[in-house]
């Protein structure tokens, strides 16, 4: 594993190692034993697009385990100013020893990996977000003792983290059914990639518009904003359409009595999700952002670690 753009640049070996770190790394976080495998080595982060979540996991995570982050906004380097991506990564890899890069654009984080030398994070684009994939995927696994064979739901928008979504659940053995309305579905090409992987490990894709069909049986209940950043004109019109799509307690009983309730944040309660259920005994939301920490950890340890 050389990069960590998407899920699936780690191989199913990789996949099921990058799990079992994540829980290694947060038992020694919560014990206080010390692990630096990135000793004198620096992170450079690169933000076009912001983030309270991201940047401290990233910043805390590197840190901790022994290195150094430096962040650079757009407002700070010259990519802003009309750069190349070509030469920036040439540059920062004579500086950095990795980068994590969380902007609009996927193609320039493919274009960071082709042209620098170092190892590049995938922190979200507008098409994928791996890094929440891999925590959302340890949290079920927390709650559940297990992944193979559970069944997660996704409800709402065929976004970047339903798309990570769909090739960690595939890599786990999990099923996973994703509603949207019609119109907001997934790409198709990550719908084939998540059911070529499943063919492999066993599990079922399901892509419907019907939200009370995919949440049937559900182990997880998962759901995102309905507007994310950059689609502010299209707030009306959006939470309209996705009206139907709001988890709220009827909607979330159709799932096992025992699911859990699951959102990568910030969320708007009264609009994708209502009170009733993500303040619930059943949300995990906050296990959820949490673990972002440690399954960032455990993706830089295995890409810059020594």
């Amino acid at each position: 594993m050389k990069h960590f753009i998407s899920v699936t640049d780690a191989t199913q070996d990789e996949f099921q190692q990058l799990l079992k770190l994540t829980e290694e790394l947060k038992y020694k976080r919560k014990n206080k034993i010390p692990f630096k495998p990135m000793d004198g080595k620096t992170l450079g982060m690169i933000f076009t697009k912001s983030s309270t979540r991201t940047r401290v996991s990233f910043e805390v995570g590197t840190v901790e385990l022994g290195g150094y982050p430096l962040f650079l906004s757009s407002a700070d380097i010259q990519l802003g100013r009309g750069e190349t991506i070509y030469d920036t990564a040439n540059v920062l890899s004579r500086f950095v020893d990795g980068i994590m890069i969380r902007t609009y654009a996927h193609q320039d984080v493919l274009d960071l990996a082709e042209y620098g030398q170092i190892p590049i994070i995938n922190g979200l684009t507008d098409y994928m977000h791996p890094c929440q994939a891999m925590a959302d995927l340890f949290t079920v696994y927390e709650h559940k003792g297990k992944l193979e064979g559970l069944k997660m739901s996704y409800i709402g928008d065929g976004n970047n983290v339903t798309h990570s979504l769909l090739h960690a659940c595939a890599m786990a053995g999990m099923d996973m059914a994703v509603a949207t309305p019609v119109g907001y579905e997934c790409a198709s090409e990550i719908v084939d990639e998540a059911k070529e992987i499943a063919k492999k490990t066993g599990s079922k894709i399901t892509i419907t518009n019907d939200p009370i069909e995919a949440i049937s049986g559900s182990d997880a209940v998962y759901t995102d904003t309905w507007v994310s950043m950059g689609q502010e004109a299209e707030k009306a019109e959006r939470i309209k359409i996705f009206k139907p799509y709001q988890i709220d307690k009827d909607l979330f009983s159709h799932a096992k009595e025992d699911a859990i309730f699951m959102h990568c944040l910030p969320a708007y309660r009264g609009l994708e999700v209502t009170e009733d259920v993500i303040d619930s005994p059943s949300s995990v939301i906050f296990d959820e952002a949490e673990n972002r920490l440690h399954a960032q950890k455990a993706i830089m340890t295995m890409l810059m670690g020594d």
